[in-house]
């Protein structure tokens, strides 16, 4: 069984005392509860905040991670930061291709550009979360599985996946992220078995090994319905991750899950 993961997406949110307080409340709801052996939990916060970040959690079981990074490993790209920069910050996790940099803030990036930071993670010894998902566009014209399917292809070229330390994925639904929408259980599973199966064509069989996390606006109501089915292995977590009670919740349904 995949062991599910939490990962807290905390986007341009909290200065430093508000996340040492998130970080120290997560960290005391997990006393007691089997973290990590029946789930895994990271927080991902604002790049001036990663390296803090691993001082708040010390040796408690959270593991943290970056919103974003880029491919090239050094050179003169000024406000950028490489993927070994990352690393020495102590982060474990890096989310790539989040829909907000693919269609909004994120100069439009591309599947190319994605995909060049996927093998920049990886060759660092980050674990990345490859990001995909379609629009309310193109899922009303029935193109979910087609944009799915260029999105974790394009994504994953000359990508090394040998285990689940080499990729993470994490399905969005565009139109589910931040708008209290959320693609019914259905749905949902019918996009994850659709991205298993075309890592299978990809991957082979390690494809089984991959976890693919739940990442359209997952909050503690709906997220045992979500993280019961068989192919959501975890949530990237946007707002709920704000708020340690509602971070705690999503967690306890994982640990649920997977008893």
């Amino acid at each position: 069984m995949r062991k599910p993961l939490i990962a807290g997406n905390w986007k341009m949110n909290l200065n430093y005392e508000q996340g040492q307080a998130l970080v120290s409340g997560i960290a005391k709801g997990l006393a007691g509860q089997p973290v990590p052996d029946h789930a895994e939990v990271a927080v991902c916060p604002p790049t001036v905040y990663v390296a803090a970040a691993r001082q708040w959690v010390g040796d408690r079981p959270i593991d943290t991670g970056a919103q974003n990074l880029y491919h090239e490993t050094s050179g003169a790209f000024t406000g950028e930061v490489s993927a070994a920069m990352l690393r020495d910050c102590g982060a474990r996790y890096v989310i790539i291709g989040h829909s907000e940099r693919r269609h909004t803030i994120g100069h439009l990036e591309d599947d190319r550009m994605i995909n060049l930071k996927v093998r920049a993670a990886q060759d660092a010894g980050l674990t990345p979360i490859l990001c995909i998902g379609e629009t309310i566009t193109e899922r009303k014209a029935g193109q979910t599985m087609d944009v799915l399917t260029f999105q974790v292809t394009a994504g994953l070229v000359n990508a090394k996946i040998s285990g689940p330390q080499d990729l993470v994925i994490a399905y969005e639904p565009v139109w589910a992220i931040g708008t209290g929408e959320v693609a019914t259980p259905e749905q949902a599973q019918e996009a994850h078995a659709h991205v298993r199966d075309q890592l299978r064509k990809l991957v082979g069989g390690v494809a089984d090994q991959v976890r693919i996390l739940y990442g359209g606006s997952m909050k503690p109501d709906n997220a045992p319905g979500l993280l019961a089915l068989a192919d959501i292995d975890g949530g990237l977590i946007g707002g709920a991750s704000l708020k340690a009670d509602a971070f705690l919740g999503i967690i306890s349904a994982a640990l649920a899950a997977n008893r």
